[in-house]
């Protein structure tokens, strides 16, 4: 009986210690809401300052550049297709979105909007020429871009057709996940601020989520297999609250439900990684679900504002403040 429990203790205990998150890259001045994970060997982030970095090695080693002419630039979301290809958005007026097809070295100024109003939130790609750009609203609705040529050009969809917004109903650039695709040519988004809905085709549904204030909402959505959807956010400016910081949906959005233990703060990023198994991150830690959003357990208190899995592998990599970078050890 006694080795039986002393079995069952260390089985328990490797349970225990067997995910974990490893610091790949920090102590930068810079912060870090883009992550593009191409495969288990290829990622691509971009953050403050104009910096973008690129790992063709696993993260073993990254390589640091700063975009010339845009050294001032946050650039909060990245798309990367390999080791050469990326696409970089800036946010705020003027918004920016750039390309490079060399690996970073240099860059095509693909899209720019002056408009005093135009703040860029995230981007999203069905495949490598088919892409969408979400944007916070304008004269009441929201902006929305849409590229077929693999992010060389850009063009706004026309006013009457983008979705109209409440008053005080924004999207948050925190992670660059409040837009993923669904199916074939088709995407979601999620808004925060005032009001906190999920846009689908033409609907717009309420998600029972923290909303009110500017700093509350939807920060990130991830999907599995276009029904079971999970949302995060909260409050950023109380990081420690999960009061209302995520919710799950088993249905495409039409119906959806808190969890039974929540994320164990405000969290600006989730991402599904395979089976029932998600993982989400913010200013007080990572949690991870293996019941597909239902309990969350935290399994590291460090701060990340962005967590994203390889398109093509099984790697998973967050990034955040202080030009940290890690990886999911399981």
């Amino acid at each position: 009986m006694k080795k039986f429990l002393f079995l069952a203790l260390i089985a328990c205990s490797s349970m225990a210690t067997a995910q974990h998150i490893e610091v790949l890259d920090s102590n930068r001045s810079i912060s870090i809401r883009g992550l593009s994970v191409v495969d288990n060997n290829i990622i691509w982030a971009s953050g403050s300052r104009g910096q973008v970095a690129l790992s063709t090695d696993g993260g073993k080693t990254f390589t640091w550049k700063t975009v010339a002419g845009y050294e001032k630039v946050d650039f909060r979301d990245i798309e990367a297709f390999d080791a050469k290809t990326a696409i970089i958005m800036g946010t705020a007026s003027p918004a920016y979105i750039l390309r490079t097809h060399d690996g970073g070295n240099t860059w095509d100024k693909v899209y720019e909007n002056t408009d005093s109003s135009m703040f860029l939130d995230a981007m999203e790609f069905w495949n490598d020429m088919s892409g969408i750009v979400i944007g916070d609203p304008q004269q009441g609705r929201f902006f929305i871009g849409r590229t077929f040529d693999g992010g060389k050009s850009w063009q706004s969809i026309p006013e009457s057709f983008r979705p109209i917004a409440a008053p005080g109903e924004a999207c948050i650039a925190a992670s660059g996940t409040n837009i993923r695709k669904l199916k074939k040519d088709e995407a979601v988004f999620i808004s925060g601020g005032r009001e906190s809905n999920l846009f689908v085709r033409d609907e717009k549904i309420k998600i029972p989520i923290l909303q009110g204030k500017e700093s509350t909402g939807a920060n990130s959505i991830a999907i599995k297999k276009h029904k079971t959807m999970v949302v995060v956010g909260g409050d950023f400016n109380q990081p420690a609250d999960n009061t209302g910081n995520a919710a799950i949906s088993y249905d495409g959005g039409k119906n959806w439900i808190k969890p039974t233990t929540p994320p164990g703060g405000y969290r600006s990023c989730v991402e599904y990684i395979k089976g029932s198994r998600w993982i989400t991150c913010g200013l007080t830690g990572v949690d991870i679900s293996n019941d597909d959003g239902k309990n969350w357990k935290q399994i590291s208190g460090t701060s990340f504002h962005v967590v994203r899995k390889a398109k093509k592998g099984s790697a998973v990599f967050l990034a955040g403040s202080g030009g940290r970078i890690a990886r999911l050890v399981e």
